[in-house]
């Protein structure tokens, strides 16, 4: 455990497990894995009812630490660079802040198929002692909620108040809320949908691609060699222009060039605008396993809600989230998840007869408004979420 001197009651720390008492995890598709170590952070203390916990889902590349500052995670130390450090929702997680950890359990768990402490491609399988690369399955949502599930269950957690999560975070949330209808009251998704677009499904292949490219890839199994880096580089540009705004992005990029990396053999570049998105794809490359980046991927690729819980509509689906109310984010210059799809997931709840509650941001900052602009979710959300509590 580390714990960081702002919040009295944070940890960290890893849950290792396996499937009714043996060595292997069962996953959706049929296939076994394990053991299963899952890291987590938890922020304040679960109450004597069990009646205060919020289970939080990170965004793709996000990680378990929302909040305080954490120099290092173990075993993790070569990805855990400044870009870590201080949790991404630092602002919204803590005393006396919007979700204030004085009266809520906040739990945080890092992907199965991670790369921030979880069982994942760059973790040894105890099979070969070497880091598992292309073994390593390709997983589903349900995959991830139900591991998520037996963190919970580790913590002594039996019921959640909320469960929250942004982007393809509001995937898996969406995803807990109708495989655990009876285990969730509340249910908030911020910049997410219902399905996998059709845009977001040509983008993600984009990203597979230039990976998979890579003269580096190697089919998966690089870790004894050169990283396929520079096709995570093109894969962070091609999904940055989906979470920041063009106008955003504009703004911040510098009136100069930046020629402190490598630039392209022989185009040279035009403008600070194309230097800001090589330098964010540096940035990237840096933090983040490009094998767990595809399984991430591919977990939203495979993303079906009606096929993963055997409902033939959203009616029938939905109806057993009858006693759920959802609070649904919309932010109005997003070109990831389109304000339409947040209509379309009300839709799909309404259909089922679930309360809910929609709420549109407006920002110039495009999709990443939940992360660089969280002040303008966070009264909402503390209205939203302690309005309900105190009743």
């Amino acid at each position: 455990m580390e714990d960081d001197a702002r919040f009295m009651n944070t940890y960290c720390g890893s849950c290792t497990f396996a499937e009714r008492g043996e060595d292997r995890f069962e996953l959706r598709n049929g296939g076994r894995l394990g053991p299963v170590t899952l890291a987590y952070e938890t922020y304040g203390t679960l109450n004597g009812e069990g009646s205060n916990a919020i289970l939080i889902f990170h965004a793709l590349t996000g990680s378990q630490h929302v909040a305080g500052y954490r120099e290092n995670v173990p075993g993790v130390e070569e990805l855990w660079n400044e870009e870590c450090r201080v949790g991404w929702w630092d602002s919204v997680v803590g005393e006396a802040k919007a979700l204030d950890t004085r009266r809520f359990y906040l739990i945080c768990v890092n992907y199965l198929g991670g790369c921030y402490g979880s069982t994942g491609p760059s973790s040894i399988n105890p099979e070969t002692g070497k880091p598992y690369g292309n073994a390593f399955p390709w997983i589903t949502i349900p995959d991830v909620v139900n591991s998520q599930m037996r963190v919970l269950e580790h913590l002594g957690v039996k019921q959640l108040y909320a469960v929250i999560g942004a982007s393809l975070g509001g995937l898996m949330a969406l995803q807990l809320a109708v495989l655990y209808p009876d285990r969730v009251r509340f249910v908030v998704s911020i910049a997410s949908g219902v399905a996998v677009s059709p845009l977001q499904r040509i983008h993600n292949l984009e990203k597979i691609c230039v990976i998979e490219n890579d003269p580096y890839f190697n089919g998966g199994n690089y870790y004894e060699g050169k990283k396929p880096l520079q096709g995570m580089l093109l894969a962070r540009i091609i999904s940055h222009k989906t979470y920041v705004s063009l106008k955003a992005m504009e703004d911040r990029a510098r009136g100069e060039i930046k020629r402190d990396y490598p630039m392209p053999d022989q185009y040279h570049l035009q403008s600070p605008l194309e230097s800001y998105m090589l330098h964010q794809g540096y940035k990237f490359i840096k933090r983040f396993d490009p094998n767990s980046y595809l399984r991430i991927i591919g977990i939203w690729q495979q993303f079906a809600l009606l096929g993963d819980s055997g409902a033939e509509n959203y009616k029938e689906l939905f109806s057993r989230c009858r006693h759920q109310e959802h609070l649904i984010f919309s932010i109005n210059s997003d070109v990831c998840f389109y304000p339409e799809e947040q209509d379309e997931l009300i839709s799909a709840l309404q259909q089922g007869g679930v309360t809910t509650h929609k709420i549109v941001v407006t920002s110039d900052k495009g999709h990443d408004a939940f992360l660089v602009e969280p002040e303008r979710f966070a009264r909402q959300l503390e209205y939203w979420l302690y309005r309900r509590f105190e009743q």
